[in-house]
């Protein structure tokens, strides 16, 4: 049985995702719309776990024609979407494949593009939750889950340090990748969807995938609800614990960090659950039904047209910064004109998203 909450949580995600991804000054943007800077946790760093989590309640209407199917079969086709997934990752951070060097247009070359990022931690976490199930089913997903949020401490713990400059997941990326293939934003070469990492976030799509489960197995009931609050508080409880020696850190994706944001996401299915479900108040639900229908799309579209707004210049600036700096900010000020450049970007995408439903345009990979 498919539940509604399931879909909608999904489409909040996307909603949420491109909010905090297109502000219009980051330099004048309110404080749960950013980040933390490092140790910490704000509403934007719930963003990007819950889209993992997302990913595994959607396999967990997948999988099931899976486990009937040969090896072959079920790599061909769960390796053919993480590829392109992967690769469309890949292309969103090489493109617009120019860059600016003073007023003159040149190419990016592939010897500096950033290698993993948002889309390729999708796709690299599908395709590992994907082998785990179909392999082990729920009870390796349990197993593998406890192995790699241990492992993954023990390694950072017991290898550098947890600071930006000395922590074992840069150091790996270093290795393996050099310096021009990975984010620099924080200032120096450290990428936050690194290598390593990778390890620990794959607990999320599992965390996902095990929560949808459990819905599906037990209804959409009062028993369901309170167990999944039950399972939820002892989740963000021990995340908050494991915080004292292993701090909650969406850069670094500890450990805490996983446990707290799996039981934040089971806490808001377990209302979406109840209200849509049981309640069966769902007449405000189409909003974010759009972005859940064509979810890689959207985020796509959102994500090249920032950066083509960036490129087109219009009086010395970017389309980007005047259309802060002279429409925005003159009408509700730096910080709420920047949340609302981020609100209008976000209806922007929206729109092209309601005409595809209306026309029944769906992409899938």
């Amino acid at each position: 049985m498919r539940f509604h909450a399931i879909d909608v949580l999904r489409g909040i995600t996307v909603t949420l995702m491109i909010i905090v991804n297109s502000p219009g000054n980051y330099d004048t943007t309110f404080a749960p719309l950013l980040h933390a800077d490092w140790h910490g946790f704000t509403l934007t760093d719930w963003v990007f776990p819950t889209f993992l989590f997302v990913v595994g309640n959607a396999m967990s209407y997948s999988m099931d024609r899976y486990f009937s199917a040969s090896q072959r079969q079920f790599f061909a086709k769960v390796g053919k979407r993480a590829v392109i997934i992967f690769f469309l990752g890949y292309l969103m951070y090489w493109f617009p494949f120019v860059h600016e060097v003073n007023g003159t247009w040149t190419s990016s070359p592939l010897a500096e593009t950033r290698i993993f990022g948002v889309l390729q931690r999708i796709a690299l976490c599908y395709l590992l939750a994907s082998i785990v199930i179909y392999y082990w089913k729920e009870r390796g997903a349990w197993l593998f889950s406890f192995f790699a949020l241990v492992t993954y401490w023990v390694v950072l713990v017991a290898f550098g340090d947890l600071s930006l400059q000395g922590n074992a997941v840069r150091m790996i990326d270093l290795a393996l990748w050099g310096p021009a293939h990975l984010y620099a934003g924080d200032g120096i070469p450290f990428d936050p969807e690194g290598f390593l990492s990778t390890l620990p976030a794959v607990v999320n799509v599992l965390g996902g995938y095990l929560a949808a489960r459990f819905v599906q197995q037990g209804g959409a009931t009062w028993e369901t609800i309170a167990r999944l609050l039950m399972i939820a508080v002892v989740l963000v409880a021990l995340g908050l614990v494991w915080n004292w020696g292993f701090p909650i850190n969406k850069k670094l994706w500890t450990s805490s960090y996983v446990l707290y944001t799996i039981g934040v996401d089971i806490m808001v299915m377990a209302l979406l659950v109840y209200v849509i479900e049981m309640w069966k108040q769902a007449n405000w639900t189409y909003f974010f039904d759009v972005f859940g229908k064509n979810t890689l799309f959207i985020y796509l579209m959102s994500q090249f047209g920032v950066t083509v707004m960036w490129m087109v210049p219009v009086d010395g600036k970017s389309l980007y910064e005047y259309m802060f700096a002279n429409f925005w900010a003159p009408i509700a000020g730096n910080y709420l004109g920047s949340l609302l450049f981020a609100l209008s970007w976000m209806l922007s995408c929206w729109l092209v998203g309601y005409w595809m439903d209306r026309r029944g345009i769906y992409v899938k990979v």
